[in-house]
């Protein structure tokens, strides 16, 4: 039997193809012990294909859509929207605002509309709600696709909460997530949209937490962006928000900003900005004692998913709220090892002022002439020299061998 809708206690980390990036970890994330999750469902991508499947309108501007290629010249893909030649963007913005009215005027079948219903009765018919986007090339360890689909905050009513799910469906072809999709190589008609529809939290604090510090990469150190009201000030970049660093338990740097502005719910629905009261605009957004508790919350989600994780966190009455957890796709992958020993790995192709990552072909040519064990990651070879640091007369032998390889430290020689 077509699933319609699942609540997220019955949704997990495999389930993208019926649910999206967002609802599959949304689903994972609730079934994990001591993880607050606001409770919600999905509208599936079963939902959508049965929307759009057959409209033969949409089927023809499909087709225009498929045929843009995102080339220069010389044939090399463009890397930004910025390098589309002109008549390619305005033709990406004609036929993807076609396309969104398009979806917007389908009308949602009897059956699919009594499905959100009865979940809509079990959870609150008239609580708020966030409607969100979660396609299914969406928040994956290759590519995270985030922000490129729409969310719409504090949606109240079935009829509105119906039309945010048809507004949802057609942000998959918003000008930003076509060009996204053609610059990552993504098929069109092979990437489906399901709708997550969860409860509102109204928060007095919100923001993101990186269980890897994203700017040094270092996975020891977490860092928190906090600021008051909705997420969303934070994510728009409204605000400029506090940033917190912790390492072993203990909160090893802080900057507190000049938080101005926020967004807060409306009683009848809907958002707005609202300037922060002078006293609490320099106030430090999460005492240390939050901060250290979200921390363990962190790491807690990263080692359930395996992989440093990119969270979205509300606090609501002294509880955090988790609203999204994903793969922080920018961190420069590490070497496999299958124990908890300490490793430090040394690149050889640096050392052979090799920089570029290898193709697979000299890769495997690498791999045959090196000696000794080698590891991979991001394409280029490593080898580990944890046990010659472990020695000092080996240490001082390999510092002394580093120094030819030190190419900044030569250019300086040569320089004086």
């Amino acid at each position: 039997m077509i699933s319609y809708v699942l609540s997220f206690q019955e949704i997990d980390k495999t389930m993208i193809s019926m649910v999206g990036g967002k609802g599959a970890n949304l689903g994972e994330l609730s079934n994990v012990e001591g993880i607050l999750v606001p409770d919600g469902f999905c509208v599936t991508t079963e939902a959508y294909k049965r929307i759009t499947g057959n409209n033969q309108e949409l089927n023809g501007l499909l087709d225009e859509l498929s045929k843009l290629r995102v080339e220069d010249r010389s044939g090399r893909k463009r890397k930004s929207l910025l390098l589309l030649d002109q008549a390619t963007r305005e033709k990406v913005i004609e036929v993807s605002k076609k396309i969104r009215m398009v979806i917007e005027r389908i009308y949602i079948s009897k059956d699919i509309a009594e499905e959100i219903e009865i979940f809509l009765t079990k959870f609150g018919e008239k609580d708020a709600y966030a409607v969100r986007s979660s396609a299914t090339a969406e928040d994956l360890p290759t590519a995270s696709f985030a922000g490129q689909q729409d969310t719409y905050l504090n949606i109240k009513g079935k009829d509105e909460i119906l039309k945010h799910i048809s507004k949802c469906w057609a942000s998959l072809f918003t000008e930003r997530a076509v060009t996204y999709r053609l610059q990552n190589g993504f098929d069109h008609r092979k990437v489906q949209l399901s709708v997550v529809v969860q409860k509102m939290v109204f928060p007095e604090v919100s923001g993101i937490l990186f269980t890897a510090d994203p700017v040094t990469s270092n996975r020891k150190v977490l860092s928190i962006d906090a600021s008051f009201g909705l997420g969303e000030a934070l994510v728009s970049g409204l605000v400029n928000a506090d940033n917190y660093k912790v390492r072993n338990g203990k909160v090893i740097d802080k900057k507190i900003s000049t938080k101005k502005m926020a967004i807060y719910a409306l009683k009848n629905g809907g958002t707005k900005q609202q300037e922060i009261e002078l006293k609490m605009q320099n106030m430090q957004a999460l005492t240390d004692e939050q901060i250290l508790s979200l921390t363990d919350m962190g790491r807690s989600i990263e080692e359930h998913f395996g992989t440093p994780q990119d969270i979205e966190w509300c606090l609501a009455h002294d509880t955090f709220y988790i609203v999204q957890s994903r793969p922080i796709t920018t961190l420069y992958p590490i070497p496999e090892a299958n124990d908890k020993e300490n490793h430090v790995y040394l690149s050889v192709g640096h050392q052979q002022m090799m920089t570029d990552p290898l193709k697979p072909l000299g890769m495997s040519l690498m791999e045959l002439i090196s000696f000794g064990h080698r590891f991979k990651a991001g394409g280029r070879l490593f080898v580990d020299v944890a046990q010659m640091l472990a020695s000092p007369d080996s240490r001082k032998m390999l510092l002394n061998n580093m120094g030819q390889h030190d190419e900044p430290r030569q250019q300086k020689n040569v320089i004086k």
